[in-house]
């Protein structure tokens, strides 16, 4: 009687550690908390036997088992012993509240399971990391946390399998996140004679590369005992050598399983009319693999050999090594719990807080207080900051260029980014509002005139309205100022849309140093909204604003040529025309009269026109200087053939205008965008949110939208209750379970 009374103690103590960690794991899930409680976490590919091998170590089928997808969700399974049930005793857990619990039957779990596959197969994302869990009372059922992930996918490189590789990356990520847990011990199996070959260890070793908390299950392990021809091929696979394994694997060594094929059920298919039927299959097939072994080895197995050998002896394994993580982690769980409590009543009462401020007056000054603590971060940034993450919140010259667009010469080419300071830093703020401007005033200083030809030049050789001469300066300044337009113009659009591109990146920011330095008005969703409407609003219409100014001193100067203005290199062209003057005496220059002269008279003339030309009167001979300026005004002005000197006069006159306008246009465009749409921002902006916060001041509801908010603080009140309680109650449960095994170790001899 004692010793039975003994083992009931000892079951209970068992129950209650069991049912402590599996409300632990319920918790972790559904409100994220940071602890974890240790589990088996099962990891295979697509058809190792992942499902099957599940319900083997339960004793009863449950799961849509086959070929390709058929776990789209992981599906715990917290397993309890119970000697009182004959038959599975199932119930679901609600996917909304873990404390939600509906007993259901083994076909309605299956039946759910399938909805839940098919479900995900019809979506984007064929596969959710949300649990599935689901709870089991069985006599044959070990005390042990499964948790069963969908099957890896190791898909054909070919390009048509586009669709299978896009699975088989997101099941990858699902699984390797599951296998991040510390706390969870992996089951890695392999469907391979051939130890060298790691299908599902090349997965798991990126988690956990030593294999120290991993244990290697060799399944279908009754197709492969027929594939060895020679012993020594048996006595290598039941006993590879660590360098194989590339690790220290839990139990030294591999298990090595083989659950028989047939689904139970009262279909003509079904090959098992009962669990029971099931399970003694499953005993069965151990006792065959053993005596195949045998035969092959032709030795009997030695006691280490059959431990690692069938699904008893996995199932035994398991439930002792979890048996010794939970009573182990029992300590580790109670200062976590705690520590959890008390984040958990800090927030109860910062939401009784924030409940209580819920009125009219202190929203306002809320409003007013976020209004002032976003300008002064604002500020902060434009001045210069670190305080942000530059990798976060940084952009290089290339990602800038990418979102707020690239400044483009009239080519169509980009200049490479290189060439700007600063170009692979991330920037924000007034750092990067910086370097656009530098980058602008490089590419725009550096654009050069485009080139004329004959054509442009004789198409603005118009006909004056009192004679038919050509005037040539009047030619120069028609081209000049249309190419200096179509040349500037693009580039006005281009910087104003790459600053309001950094100034609206500025606000994000701010509320990232506000929610950091807990500032940030969180659920306050319509009011944030708001002040983001008004901030962009604001960007925007000031930068349209100043564009426009900018426009009208292009349009101006390139309308009306001031020749103080635009020739700022006079000396350069009055060079140019005095070399002009001095060549003037080629024949090719001037008409044919001069092709009549005597060469010995030509530099003489030369001379004096040079001299004429350049202002300096000549003592020579007058009638000699009247004939050559003659000469020289019929070919550039009353000629309308375009002759090699009216050319080069005219493509001169050019440049020298397009100069001026581009130095204009540079040093205009960069002070008015700093006067008109930088220092807006820091002045006028205040303004501007104050006036709108004022128009909304009598009817703060708009603004804060308070229902909304109440009814989500009340909802928020209630899950806090809720874990608040379930923490409370854990917490106890594990202190109770420390004080029990406390007094066990020190009872002990």
């Amino acid at each position: 009687m004692e010793e039975g009374s003994e083992g009931e103690e000892e079951r209970e103590k068992q129950w209650k550690l069991y049912e402590a960690y599996n409300e632990l794991h319920g918790l972790a899930q559904q409100f994220e908390t940071p602890f974890e409680a240790p589990a088996i976490l099962v990891v295979g590919h697509q058809t190792d036997g992942k499902s099957a091998l599940v319900e083997a170590l339960m004793g009863f089928q449950f799961n849509h088992v086959g070929g390709g997808t058929k776990t789209r969700r992981p599906i715990t399974l917290h397993m309890k012993y119970n000697p009182d049930c004959e038959s599975p005793l199932c119930f679901l857990v609600s996917d909304s509240d873990s404390s939600s619990i509906e007993q259901k039957s083994l076909e309605a779990i299956q039946a759910f399971i399938e909805a839940e596959n098919m479900r995900l197969e019809s979506e984007p994302c064929q596969f959710s990391s949300k649990e599935i869990i689901i709870r089991v009372e069985y006599k044959y059922c070990p005390n042990l946390t499964i948790i069963d992930t969908p099957g890896l996918i190791a898909p054909a490189p070919a390009r048509k399998s586009h669709s299978l590789q896009a699975q088989a990356s997101a099941v990858e990520s699902l699984v390797r996140a599951k296998m991040q847990h510390k706390e969870f011990i992996i089951l890695c199996l392999e469907d391979c004679s051939d130890w060298s070959i790691a299908t599902t260890r090349r997965v798991v070793m990126q988690v956990d590369p030593e294999l120290s908390r991993t244990v290697i299950v060799s399944t279908k392990f009754d197709t492969k005992i027929p594939q060895f021809a020679r012993a020594s091929d048996v006595e290598v696979f039941l006993s590879p050598p660590a360098c194989t394994l590339d690790g220290f694997i839990l139990g030294d060594s591999p298990f090595f399983t083989s659950v028989p094929s047939g689904r139970v059920g009262s279909f003509p298919d079904s090959v098992y009319r009962s669990n029971d039927e099931f399970k003694k299959a499953i005993c069965l097939r151990e006792v065959e693999d053993i005596s195949s072994l045998e035969d092959k080895l032709g030795r009997p197995l030695s006691k280490e050999e059959r431990s690692r050998i069938g699904i008893s002896s996995l199932r035994l394994f398991l439930e002792e090594l979890l048996q010794k993580r939970y009573i182990n982690s029992v300590p580790l769980i109670i200062p976590l719990l705690e520590k959890e409590h008390r984040n958990a009543t800090r927030s109860m009462n910062e939401i009784n807080e924030e409940s209580s401020m819920l009125n009219e007056l202190n929203l306002k000054e809320k409003g007013r207080q976020f209004h002032d603590k976003l300008l002064t971060k604002l500020s902060l940034l434009l001045k210069g900051s670190v305080v942000a993450p530059p990798d976060k919140f940084g952009e290089t010259l290339q990602d800038e260029r990418m979102n707020g667009g690239a400044f483009t010469g009239p080519d169509g080419l980009q200049f490479p980014p290189k060439l700007t300071p600063n170009a692979g830093m991330r920037l924000y703020g007034g750092a990067q509002y910086h370097r656009a401007m530098a980058e602008f005033r490089f590419i725009v200083g550096g654009t050069k005139c485009p080139q004329l030809t004959r054509e442009e030049i004789v198409n603005a050789c118009g006909v004056e309205d009192i004679h038919d001469g050509t005037n040539y300066s009047r030619t120069a300044c028609v081209i000049a100022v249309s190419k200096a337009r179509d040349t500037f113009e693009p580039f006005l659009h281009q910087l104003g849309n790459r600053l309001l591109h950094i100034l609206k990146r500025l606000l994000p920011i701010c509320i990232y140093l506000l929610q950091k330095d807990n500032d940030y008005l969180s659920r306050n969703e319509v009011f944030l909204d708001r002040v983001t409407s008004a901030f962009n609003n604001f960007a925007e219409s000031t930068e349209r604003s100043c564009r426009e100014k900018c426009m009208e001193d292009l349009v101006s100067t390139t309308r009306y040529v001031s020749w103080s203005l635009h020739n700022k290199n006079r000396a350069g062209l009055r060079h140019f025309l005095d070399s002009f003057g001095a060549n003037a005496t080629d024949p090719s220059v001037l008409g044919d009269s001069t092709q009549k002269e005597k060469p010995e008279n030509t530099s003489k003339g030369g001379a004096k026109l040079s001299h004429l030309a350049s202002g300096v009167d000549s003592n020579g001979s007058t009638q000699l200087t009247e004939m050559r300026l003659a000469d020289l005004l019929d070919n550039t002005l009353w000629n309308r053939k375009l002759a090699p000197s009216s050319e080069r006069i005219v493509y001169a006159l050019v440049q020298q205008i397009f100069h001026g306008i581009k130095e204009y246009f540079l040093a205009s465009a960069e002070l008015k965008f700093n006067c008109f749409l930088l220092m807006p921002i820091v002045d006028k902006l205040p303004e501007r949110l104050r006036e709108d916060l004022s128009k909304f001041e009598d009817d703060v509801d708009s603004i804060f939208d308070i229902a909304s908010m109440r009814s989500s603080l009340d909802q928020r009140k209630r899950d806090m209750e809720i874990e608040l309680k379930r923490i409370r109650r854990l917490k106890d449960k594990f202190k109770q379970l420390h004080t029990q095994l406390y007094r066990e170790v020190k009872s002990l001899p």
